[in-house]
């Protein structure tokens, strides 16, 4: 594995959502999501990230939001840019992109849809990393795309590709996560993908949180990352169980609907616009998503209501 520092892609790293305002991508309200990022002191952000809706924005709107973070951020937190496409031609073109731009790092969800075997995973990957001099992050989200990639392939991937650094790991499997990190090292960054397990995930070992919940609750989700990695695990207990239901939210209906619509109720969104065939969530989830903002206020930053939009 190639040396990044020992902070690197560690922390919480919030899955930026993508504005939309009249059938075009808000740049202005993105660039206030990542403001309301460094303001919390998130420790990075993912950008076209699931919960940033890749499949609903095309080619060129993803290589402008790569620019609008970097430039944003301005070299004050990491920026991961989720570079994965439909075919392994795009995801090199947006890899080579989010480069270009000034990314950080890239973050490339396994191949989707079509279900490859165990060996065309394996050089898809090695063709990927062979197209950056970036850091690269796999993106393990079974539910998603369709396959589940086995911890001794993950070894393989990491040991063929040494700029591939880590895994993002979006899928309920405790064990999974063990066995990648008693075959790859502790410096083999591992980052939650499953809300409701951010806690039990980081304390057997996990590096960082990829939270959705985190563009809500941003201090939050920062501090049960550090209440865990202080050995303060009594605190993040009490983190854990006081973020539950927020974490729970987030799939009441597709992510990132019940996000967005949390975020247009306080404010963080100017719209809660969205693009077909994602819609809003449905009035069942509204109803559940307003009365959890009641209960939730706790967790809410102190400056939420003064947050432009």
């Amino acid at each position: 594995m190639i040396a990044i520092s020992d902070d690197f892609l560690r922390g919480s790293l919030p899955p930026l959502v993508t504005p939309f305002r009249k059938g075009a991508v808000d740049r202005e309200a993105f660039e206030r999501l990542i403001r309301f990022q460094l303001d919390s002191g998130s420790h990075g952000i993912v950008v076209t990230g699931t919960s940033g809706e890749p499949a609903m924005l095309t080619t060129t709107e993803r290589i402008g939001l790569f620019h609008t973070a970097v430039t944003t951020s301005a070299g004050r937190l990491p920026v991961i840019a989720a570079t994965g496409a439909h075919t392994l031609e795009a995801t090199i073109e947006l890899t080579e992109a989010a480069e270009r731009a000034g990314a950080d790092a890239v973050m490339v969800v396994t191949p989707y849809y079509s279900k490859p075997p165990e060996e065309g995973v394996v050089r898809y990957y090695r063709q990927v990393a062979a197209s950056t001099g970036l850091p690269v992050l796999i993106y393990h989200i079974p539910g998603r795309a369709g396959i589940a990639v086995r911890p001794e392939v993950v070894e393989r991937i990491a040991t063929e590709s040494p700029n591939i650094v880590g895994v993002k790991h979006s899928a309920y499997d405790l064990l999974w996560i063990t066995e990648v990190i008693s075959r790859l090292g502790s410096q083999f960054r591992v980052l939650v993908g499953v809300e409701e397990l951010s806690f039990p995930m980081l304390a057997i070992g996990a590096s960082g949180l990829v939270n959705a919940a985190a563009n809500v609750a941003p201090r939050a989700v920062r501090s049960l990352y550090e209440s865990v990695a202080a050995g303060n695990l009594d605190e993040a207990r009490r983190l854990h169980y006081a973020l539950y239901e927020l974490n729970s939210a987030v799939f009441w209906d597709t992510n990132p609907g019940p996000v967005k619509y949390l975020m247009w109720k306080t404010g963080l969104l100017p719209d809660n616009e969205h693009r077909l065939p994602m819609t809003g969530p449905n009035e069942a989830a509204c109803r559940r998503l307003d009365e959890l903002l009641h209960t939730i206020r706790p967790l809410l930053d102190a400056d939420r209501t003064r947050t432009p939009a």
